[in-house]
């Protein structure tokens, strides 16, 4: 099969993340079967990320250009959820932090690297200490672990693929709470799926290694397209409502 480069995956993932955006904003419109389909959209910009760690001429900045997205729709979030509290409309997503997050992980490690004493060791503790804040940015519980296998075995394929086999096990039984019947139980798991982070592995297993498309536009994509959408969508959802 021919093999993807990261600019065709990250097409892929965009129009998946669409469709589930559109599912949340209209269930009755579109399928439940579009949610769990999409798990494997943000584990995706997360594995580009901690590629992109490695080519980035600048490391810093690559990180502090998230935070800045990330704070930018942070505040649109909020000045739409305050214009659209009469229709019970808001925004919450904000996949920007959960990257930022995991970028200034990685960062601390990569800084580590070259620093000797008492240096070398403050910044170990001090990205150990940021892991768990995991819990308070979108889907962190299973994002933050992920980025942090993905880079510790990024040069170890079969080891990568273990760790995403322990942090499945992991959240599966995290997730799985039995209710009265199987169908209940199923449709259950199907909402509460972050285990379906799994089903990146054949995406990655994809990847070729190769940016693809690499200008301004390919850069700003996702950036650009990611809060758009939600924000078009949340005002249609508020007009038709």
């Amino acid at each position: 099969m021919k093999k993807l480069n990261g600019f065709q995956l990250k097409v892929i993932a965009l129009i998946v993340m669409l469709m589930d955006h559109m599912y949340f904003a209209f269930p009755k419109v579109f399928p439940q079967w579009f949610h769990p389909l999409s798990r494997f959209v943000a584990p995706l910009f997360a594995f580009l990320m901690v590629e992109g760690l490695f080519y980035t001429r600048n490391k810093l900045k690559y990180n502090f250009r998230l935070f800045v997205w990330a704070a930018f729709m942070h505040i649109v979030n909020s000045i739409i959820n305050t214009a659209f509290v009469s229709k019970d409309v808001s925004i919450h997503n904000n996949i920007f932090m959960t990257l930022a997050l995991g970028l200034t992980i990685l960062n601390l490690f990569e800084l580590s690297k070259n620093s000797k004493g008492i240096k070398k060791w403050g910044l170990l503790v001090v990205a150990i200490v940021l892991v768990p804040l995991g819990i308070y940015v979108e889907g962190g519980m299973s994002l933050i672990p992920f980025i942090l296998i993905t880079y510790f075995f990024r040069t170890n394929k079969k080891k990568a693929m273990i760790g995403y086999g322990v942090l499945f096990v992991l959240l599966l039984g995290i997730s799985y709470v039995p209710y009265e019947t199987l169908e209940m139980t199923i449709n259950m798991l199907m909402f509460n799926c972050d285990f379906l982070f799994i089903t990146v592995v054949p995406f990655i297993l994809l990847y070729n290694g190769e940016r693809g498309v690499n200008n301004k536009f390919s850069k700003y994509l996702f950036y650009v397209f990611y809060p758009l959408h939600l924000w078009g969508l949340a005002i249609m959802e508020f007009v038709l409502k």
